[in-house]
């Protein structure tokens, strides 16, 4: 199904899109070669931010580029958070994670990465000229993300799973704040 879907759109669509199989396929040796495998999950995971633009616009702009340097730094954070849970064991067998690398320092790369992903998601509906709806959803995203970096537990796993499950939230919290602006007259 996947693929007759594919096939229906532009050819600069249909190559961007195939051009993510690499992505996929060397996305599970990453923990063994990196301790950034994060980051490669967010260069892969969101490169459907830059397919659905093409879709739409048969090229990529800038605010595309945004969406998906915004998305891969979410995903760098949440994701984070989550091999938090797992860092004994990812240790015990000699795979690797930003959980590892950034220990203790976890919270100050959140910043970082939550930050970041809130500039871009703001500098992409900045250009596109969203209307007041969006920037209450980007108001309301950056306090879900303080919430976040403020209470994590990065030594409970429990903790860590419903700080990572969390971001359901935001991803509808940023829905509705482009949704209703698209419909603000």
């Amino acid at each position: 199904i996947g693929l007759l879907v594919l096939l229906q759109f532009n050819t600069f669509t249909m190559l961007l899109a195939a051009s993510a199989i690499l992505l996929v396929i060397c996305y599970p040796f990453m923990k063994r070669i990196t301790y950034w495998p994060q980051a490669w999950l967010g260069l892969t995971f969101n490169w459907g931010a830059l397919v659905g633009w093409a879709a739409v616009r048969g090229e990529i702009s800038t605010p595309a580029l945004l969406l998906y340097i915004g998305g891969i730094a979410w995903t760098l954070g949440y994701d984070t958070i989550y091999a938090h849970q797992d860092k004994e064991d990812d240790a015990l067998v000699g795979v690797k994670s930003t959980a590892l690398k950034l220990g203790t320092k976890t919270k100050y790369w959140l910043v970082l990465f939550y930050g970041l992903c809130t500039a871009c998601f703001a500098s992409a509906g900045w250009i596109m000229g969203l209307l007041w709806p969006f920037w209450v959803g980007i108001g309301v995203m950056a306090l879900h993300f303080i919430w976040q970096i403020t209470t994590v537990k990065i030594d409970d796993p429990h903790d860590c799973l419903d700080k990572f499950k969390s971001n359901r939230t935001i991803g509808w919290i940023f829905l509705a704040g482009i949704f209703m602006a698209a419909n603000v007259k």
